[in-house]
Parts: structure tokens; sequence; C-alpha cells
């Protein structure tokens, strides 16, 4: 039986040692970095030009975190990649022949993943809100004032879960293709469309990515972003939701199919 700490030490060693997931994190990191910078800058040059409402609902937090929508699919990519690559080169007959405990493997692989993406989700967001603020001018905030921190601590934690949410699926579909070929639209396209259409934006507000992102608000509905019935934290207890819904998911599948 292969003991835990093992195991954990596999995982890091396969996850480092692989250029892709490096590449990866690092692209999650410079491209919300970027974005949201060159987001902030604009919004600082063209203040004046916003509506009244527009200037009241602004949210300078909120706006150092513009680039997540793409930074994120770049942690989509990650997550995919951490599982996805087992099942694409033929190594997860190889790693569970040396973990015979399949819950053990893939929630080792996991929590190694996760932490590294939480850690990178985090500098991400720190960076973000640094670099936002300084070019934001005199619309900035710091992050002593209220509820600053709690927004950019979220950031963090949300690029870390959705980084966990596609190894579940990943590991669910046991394919990196088709894992990206429906998480990449879903969350660039599909889920920002249908929050906009009337009839449905209801139940949108309660994707893991709509339902996530409000942690990273301080100005509720702030800068048109759509009104949700519920709290920060508590949007950020419905992506918890989704994500152990697929990681109950994944376990159930690996434990009972074959490799």
């Amino acid at each position: 039986m292969a003991s835990v700490p093992a195991v954990l030490q596999s995982e890091w060693t396969k996850i480092r040692t692989v250029s892709s997931t490096t590449w990866t994190l690092a692209s999650a990191f410079l491209v919300t970095v970027a974005i949201g910078a060159a987001l902030c800058a604009v919004f600082n040059a063209s203040f004046d030009d916003l509506s009244t409402r527009e200037q009241l609902s602004f949210d300078p937090t909120f706006a150092s975190f513009s680039g997540m929508i793409l930074g994120q699919l770049a942690m989509v990519v990650f997550g995919v990649l951490v599982v996805g690559t087992e099942y694409s080169s033929g190594m997860i007959r190889t790693s569970l022949a040396a973990v015979p405990q399949r819950g053990t493997f893939i929630f080792s692989k996991m929590a190694v993943a996760t932490a590294l993406a939480l850690a990178v989700g985090l500098a991400t967001s720190f960076v973000s809100f640094f670099i936002g603020q300084a070019l934001l001018g005199d619309h900035r905030t710091s992050l002593g004032a209220d509820n600053v921190l709690r927004a950019v601590v979220g950031g963090g934690l949300y690029m870390g879960l959705i980084a966990l949410f596609s190894m579940a699926v990943a590991t669910m579909l046991r394919s990196s293709m088709l894992a990206l070929g429906i998480l990449m639209p879903f969350f660039f396209l599909v889920s920002q469309i249908l929050a906009a259409v009337p009839k449905v934006k209801t139940a949108a507000r309660y994707f893991p990515d709509q339902a996530g992102s409000k942690i990273m608000q301080v100005v509720p509905d702030a800068m048109g972003s759509a009104e949700a019935p519920y709290g920060p934290w508590a949007g950020l207890g419905i992506m918890v939701l989704w994500v152990l819904a697929a990681l109950a998911g994944a376990y159930l599948l690996i434990k009972k199919r074959d490799a």
C-alpha cells in the first residue's frame, strides 16, 4: 500500500517536471495581471465619461480583476492537463498499478495541483490589485478599506476552485480534449451569454463562475454585473458546492470503472 506522503511527493514531481502545466500557470498570472492593468488604466482615463450611475457603482477592486475572465481559462487548462495527460499518455495504468488505492491517487494529485493553483491564484490576485490600484489614480482604493482584503483573497480562492473543478471534470471525462471542449466554451461564452438573457439569467446566477466571482466584488452588483440574491461568501459557497459535486462524481467513476 502506497503511503500518502509518497504519493503526494510523486504527484508533485509529475506536475513540476511537465512544462505545459508550468506555462499554463504562468499564463494565468500574466494574462490576468496584464488585462486588469490595461483596463484599470482605461477606466482612469475615461472615468469622467462614464454615466453617473456607472460612476456610483464603480468598484476599483473588481476593476483590478478585469482580466480574470481570461486568466481563469488558463486555470481551466492547467486543471485539465494535470489529470488529462495521465489518460492521453496511457500513464494512468502505470500510476494505478503503483497506487492501487484509486481514491488516494486521484485526491493526492488534486491536492498537490490545487495547492499550486491556489498559491499562483493568490499571487495573481494581490499583484493584479496593487498594479490596478496604482493605475486607477484618484479612483483607487486600499487594501485596508472595508471588504477589500476579502475580495483580494477571494480572487485567489476563486482561481484555485476553478482549477479543482476542472480536474474533477477531466477525471470524469477521461479526456483532455473533451473536458476542454466543454469547460472552455462554458466559462468563456455560455455562462456569460446566459447571464444576460432575461429568461434564463436567474438560473445562470447559480453557475459556478457567476456565483464564485461575487467574492471579488466590494460594491454589490458593481460595473454592470448581474444582480444576485446572495452575498459574496454565499456565492463562493455555491461554487464550492459545484466543486464538491464534481469531486464526488470523479471519485465514484474512478472507483467503479477500468482505467
